[in-house]
């Protein structure tokens, strides 16, 4: 059988997020949310699971020889398909559940292992993004026409916008003094977070994002958005794919220097650029 096209599975991805949509639009903010803890500790609600249903029957309709790794139903993370839809129902569900527009429904197609179509869908801010390799990574806004994706070209890491994510994860992994370290570096940290953190590099609002303690599903819809607006994605060892359980995502510029500085391969002697150098005279920005 022959596979479909990118294009034809890039259409299909986006049909999947307005469903997925629909469902997770009506469940938000709702006074009846039904919400559990899971054994990692992290909750979910019935949107998550009513999601990745839907997206899961269209799927199985669809695409019937895919594989598919989703969140909350499971699948072979360690299986090598052909073809598998990794799929996030809602990224974010702690957001979700406290009324913060920030979290979205995360899809991609993986060919032999390789992420080459996602979609970040995220209602709640009325936005959506999308890419498919050699095909451009684009953002669509309500009522608005589609525009192409380009991240920045920022490429001194002193005058950078870095985006960490969580230091409860950094300090989890053992590693809070490297988030402290890319922190220092750069011109202005943020914690923002989640989904929208990987799409404002994509968009070339920020210039690098790292985080530790993930899943494939949290960044496999990811790295074709970044990739494709001309940014590079890693883990923070530089390795390729959504695997390692670690993110790092920058406009391509300043991805070496800043594996570097989170191997630790920066001369320990110099102080480190930025404004919290004891070289430096800037102060802290708003």
């Amino acid at each position: 059988m022959t596979d479909p096209s990118l294009a034809d599975d890039l259409s299909f991805a986006l049909a999947l997020a307005a469903s997925a949509d629909l469902v997770s639009i009506d469940r938000y903010r709702a006074l009846d949310l039904e919400v559990r803890i899971k054994d990692d500790d992290s909750p979910v609600t019935d949107a998550d699971t009513a999601v990745e249903s839907v997206l899961r029957a269209s799927i199985e309709a669809s695409r019937p020889g895919d594989a598919i790794l989703g969140e909350e139903f499971g699948g072979d993370a360690d299986a090598a398909p052909h073809r598998q839809w990794i799929i996030d129902p809602i990224d974010g569900t702690a957001n979700f559940l406290r009324g913060i527009p920030i979290w979205g429904t995360l899809i991609a197609l993986a060919v032999d292992r390789v992420p080459v179509v996602g979609v970040v869908s995220a209602p709640a801010l009325a936005r959506r993004w999308w890419a498919a390799r050699g095909r451009g990574a684009w953002t669509a806004e309500a009522r608005r026409a589609p525009r192409r994706l380009a991240v920045s070209d920022v490429d001194d890491l002193s005058r950078a916008s870095v985006s960490y994510n969580s230091l409860h994860g950094w300090a989890g992994a053992g590693r809070l003094d490297d988030a402290v370290r890319l922190a220092r570096a750069s011109a202005r940290d943020r914690a923002i977070g989640d989904m929208w953190s990987y799409m404002l590099l994509a968009e070339g609002a920020l210039d690098v994002v790292a985080e530790l303690d993930l899943r494939p599903y949290d960044v496999a819809a990811i790295i074709p958005v970044v990739e494709e607006a001309g940014g590079r994605f890693t883990s923070v060892e530089g390795e390729d794919g959504p695997w390692h359980g670690s993110a790092l995502a920058t406009n391509g510029a300043l991805h070496a220097p800043v594996l570097d500085l989170l191997a630790g391969r920066e001369d320990g002697d110099a102080p480190l650029p930025g404004r919290y150098s004891t070289e430096s005279s800037s102060s802290r920005p708003a």
